[in-house]
């Protein structure tokens, strides 16, 4: 038995109190559905600055009329200080995943960026210190890795920051690790590597890759590949995120607090790779859908060439075993979309 096996019993046979902020969004709704699972008492916080009340409709769908009783919504901005403190009342663990995300928007709105990711962040640090909960989990970016030529990515070799994006991420980690060095206020960051599943938005200009491009195959429109395609990232499962999630806040282990972990699968997929897998999945699912070739753009600004992430620190600190390879989430997310994309 995994220690996530073992950690969900646990938290089935003594129920705790979470606060999941983003809880509207992809990830958020993600960790709602799996803590309600669970039977947890969980408090979703969200503005739906960029999620949608639809996703938590369909956590609502998807778990029992008992286990949706232990959920309770705040309609509330994290740049709000007093409402972050409110939302932080009473509980154990602080799930921290709302932020503008997005390279892209960074470059075009650095101010908001810095508003919603900085700002907001400190106000939930300074709500869950102040109500005590007993840690802070927060997710951090690949994009922290910067300009650095390495790979794998390891924790303790990072570069500067490409993006206004990647900026607040690393601003976060300082600000968690001066908490921890100030107040005795522990955390853990998570630095997801391009984390897909169901229930990611497809739609608007800062869509992430997989959902737009899944979206645009089964439209049966063109999809455009930011330089030659030979970019290569490390996607990572929305359920290995939340195992991640879930494995931080409760860890027991004292050397595995105030620490950053890369949260990936630790393998390497080129756009070219991954057109190609979305294709060749949604055609065998659907044979009617066109053959297509991708359209080749110029390079995006602010993006890193290459990624891909060493998750030996995360095995050995926190016990994370991803269950899910690319292949794996991508045949869960092409149902959740062929369903849902209209």
């Amino acid at each position: 038995m995994s220690q996530y096996d073992q950690l969900q019993q646990t938290l089935r046979a003594a129920p705790k109190s979470w606060l999941v902020t983003g809880a509207a969004g992809f990830i958020g709704s993600d960790l709602v559905e799996t803590l309600l699972r669970l039977e947890q008492r969980v408090v979703g916080f969200d503005n739906f600055a960029t999620g949608h009340k639809k996703n938590l409709d369909q956590v609502q769908q998807l778990v029992t009329p008992k286990q949706w009783a232990n959920f309770r919504f705040v309609d509330g901005d994290i740049r709000d200080a007093a409402a972050c403190r409110k939302a932080c009342d009473g509980i154990d663990y602080v799930l921290h995943q709302a932020a503008l995300g997005s390279v892209p928007r960074s470059m075009t709105d650095p101010i908001a960026s810095h508003e919603t990711n900085v700002t907001g962040f400190i106000n939930m640090l300074v709500g869950a210190r102040d109500q005590k909960a007993k840690r802070f989990v927060y997710a951090s970016s690949s994009a922290i890795y910067g300009d650095h030529p390495g790979l794998p990515k390891v924790e303790d070799k990072i570069g500067s920051p490409l993006s206004p994006y990647a900026a607040t991420k690393l601003i976060n980690e300082v600000y968690a690790n001066t908490f921890a060095t100030a107040y005795c206020f522990g955390s853990i960051g998570l630095r997801y590597f391009n984390v897909f599943g169901p229930r990611q938005d497809p739609d608007g200009a800062y869509a992430a890759v997989i959902p737009k491009w899944i979206a645009a195959l089964i439209k049966q429109e063109q999809v455009t590949i930011n330089g030659d395609g030979e970019t290569s990232r490390d996607f990572c499962f929305v359920d290995n995120v939340v195992q991640a999630n879930l494995l931080a806040a409760t860890t027991t282990n004292p050397a595995a607090v105030n620490q950053a972990y890369n949260i990936a699968i630790g393998e390497r997929t080129t756009l070219n790779e991954l057109f190609n897998l979305l294709q060749d999945n949604l055609r065998r699912l659907n044979p009617k859908l066109p053959l297509q070739k991708p359209k080749y753009q110029d390079f995006r600004a602010g993006d890193v060439r290459h990624s891909l992430a060493d998750i030996g620190k995360a095995q050995k600190l926190l016990g994370y075993a991803p269950k899910y390879r690319i292949a794996d989430g991508i045949n869960i997310a092409l149902d959740w979309y062929l369903k849902n994309v209209v």
